[in-house]
């Protein structure tokens, strides 16, 4: 499906194609040893030749590897949705560049060999993670009872919780690299270049850390706790370290085998290097991170991946989401109010400038991306396609078909015609479009249950009609007299619109957007609301003036 896509990919200009860009660029410097072979190479990937490319330099074929990470201590939430997804949208945009004959993994590494640093409070047993307090999370023991450790319970999620979005990738935990010798080479590296990694760490630590600071972090043989304490001695040649262990004896311990861990900046760059990490991105708040760990990458050998520094959420006053406060939404809260998918769409845009993250943005998100869809679906021209924001949150593979009605246009409907069941609202959707059901509108069928919930959490406790004033009640009264005069079965919402408009600039309303400011806060009791035109031709064109002439009464403001 992404073959013969190459010559378009390779102009597009959405920000997954540059970022794809960006990698190939980095395999020709890394993978390639001679400044002959990267010309050639860049040539046989104009001309979109790669199964020549791949044939002649086999190092291009190897697997690129993308990754993201994550940190088992709490459950998963929307900011590894939005790396996840990010990150699946740069493979997606290069394997499109590619023709798809470079193999690809995407890597979700769970750092389960951290110490848990304090119990959650909203897990059971709490005071069974308080006894496991500084011991590796894959130690742990699960608060929940269903798996060996906390870690384990938390990794469970994870996958679920990908698995579930429909994300291909590989997992992998930390502690299972350590202790299966994965780590091992770069490990001992980092032995013998102990030094190096101190004087990349030390200038970065406030003057107190820096005099205890070590990159290994042993595992007690007593305790089995993390322990941050200073590296005594070492011995390269027999591949340990020596330490004070908790009791206060001397250790002497090897750096393999999962006896020791690395700190989190030196772990981060030993991963790199140790599993040939090509892209991995992140939030800005890691830029500092990021350069002190792709420089002990270089350390250890290798080469720091490609990638990018993203903004982070905020919530409606500006202010970092963090799940410590509470603020902004969360996974389960936008998925209560719209698909997945609607997310994914809102997280696309413009990764290098904040976005706010709070209910109100949710209607908006949903009917933009129906109105992409659409005009994907309608795109004959590829490089058009290749540019639409639904291409990329499906993988290159977006449905054929979106809604006919709008996320606003239902919340409106469901609040006009009290339709808050399923029944109700289908009721009216069937009447404007007699061959509709739930089973031709898949979709449409998904954002009725979104829109019902949406209006009883937000719509109906904010409801606020008010009186007409003269002038609006003359310009109601005229409406209702205009519709009476259209066929009683007229579902052509561009023909009311014409009346409403006729209407509007009849009465002298200038600017004209104060008549449907006046239409939407008498009749449906909002400040804002949908295409009118379109809302009758849905609602009916008898209910439609009925609530007209209610409201034109004041019965709407006295209800």
């Amino acid at each position: 499906m992404l073959q013969g896509l190459s010559p378009y990919a390779q102009a597009a200009r959405a920000w997954p194609f540059e970022q794809a860009r960006n990698l190939m660029a980095r395999l020709l410097k890394t993978r390639l040893e001679s400044h002959e072979e990267r010309l050639a190479a860049a040539e046989l990937i104009k001309e979109g030749k790669f199964d020549e490319l791949v044939a002649r330099y086999p190092s291009m074929a190897r697997p690129v590897v993308f990754e993201t990470g994550y940190g088992p201590s709490g459950l998963p939430h929307i900011g590894t949705f939005n790396e996840v997804v990010r990150t699946t949208m740069v493979r997606t945009a290069f394997r499109a560049q590619t023709e798809d004959l470079i193999p690809t993994r995407l890597i979700c590494f769970s750092d389960d060999m951290d110490g848990l640093r304090k119990a959650p409070d909203n897990v059971p047993n709490h005071g069974l993670l308080l006894q496991d307090l500084g011991k590796p999370l894959t130690v742990v023991r699960d608060p929940f009872g269903e798996h060996e450790s906390f870690g384990a319970h938390n990794n469970a999620r994870l996958q679920a919780f990908l698995d579930g979005y429909g994300f291909d990738y590989e997992f992998m935990s930390s502690t299972e690299q350590y202790r299966t010798g994965a780590f091992d080479e770069k490990l001992l590296l980092a032995l013998e270049r102990f030094d190096d990694i101190q004087k990349v760490m030390l200038p970065t630590l406030g003057p107190e850390r820096r005099a205890t600071y070590s990159c290994f972090l042993p595992i007690s043989p007593t305790t089995g706790r993390v322990l941050q304490v200073p590296t005594l001695e070492r011995n390269v040649a027999a591949g340990t370290i020596v330490f004070e262990d908790e009791d206060g004896s001397r250790v002497e311990q090897r750096v393999t085998g999962g006896l020791v861990k690395m700190q989190w900046k030196p772990d981060w760059a030993m991963r790199w290097a140790a599993l040939g990490v090509d892209y991995e991105m992140s939030g800005k708040d890691l830029i500092e991170s990021v350069k002190v760990s792709s420089q002990i990458c270089r350390v250890l050998g290798g080469h720091p991946p490609e990638g990018f520094n993203y903004e982070l959420f905020l919530d409606e006053q500006g202010q970092k989401i963090s799940k410590t406060k509470g603020n902004g939404l969360s996974m389960e809260e936008w998925l209560r109010y719209g698909p997945q998918q609607t997310l994914a769409y809102y997280i696309f845009p413009n990764p290098k400038s904040a976005k706010t993250l709070h209910f109100d943005v949710i209607p908006r998100a949903v009917d933009d991306y129906l109105k992409h869809l659409d005009a994907y679906n309608a795109e004959t021209d590829v490089a058009k396609r290749l540019e639409n924001p639904v291409w990329h949150v499906h993988t290159a593979h977006p449905p054929a078909k979106g809604s006919p009605v709008p996320f606003n246009l239902l919340v409106n409907l469901v609040s006009a015609g009290n339709a808050s069941s399923r029944d109700v609202l289908w009721g009216f959707l069937t009447h404007y479009s007699p061959g509709a059901s739930p089973e031709s509108e898949p979709l449409l069928d998904q954002l009725v249950d979104y829109v019902i919930a949406y209006y009883e959490d937000f719509v109906k406790p904010t409801k606020s009609f008010r009186l007409p004033t003269d002038k609006e009640r003359e310009a109601l009264r005229d409406l209702a007299a205009r519709l009476k005069m259209l066929p009683p079965d007229c579902k052509d919402g561009g023909v009311i619109q014409d009346e409403v408009y006729a209407v509007g600039n009849a009465h002298g309303f200038d600017p004209l957007r104060a008549w449907f400011a006046a239409l939407y806060e008498v009749l449906l009791g909002s400040s804002q609301g949908p295409r009118f035109g379109s809302f009758a031709a849905i609602f009916g064109l008898g209910r439609t003036i009925d609530l007209i002439e209610r409201g034109a009464r004041g019965e709407l403001a006295a209800a």
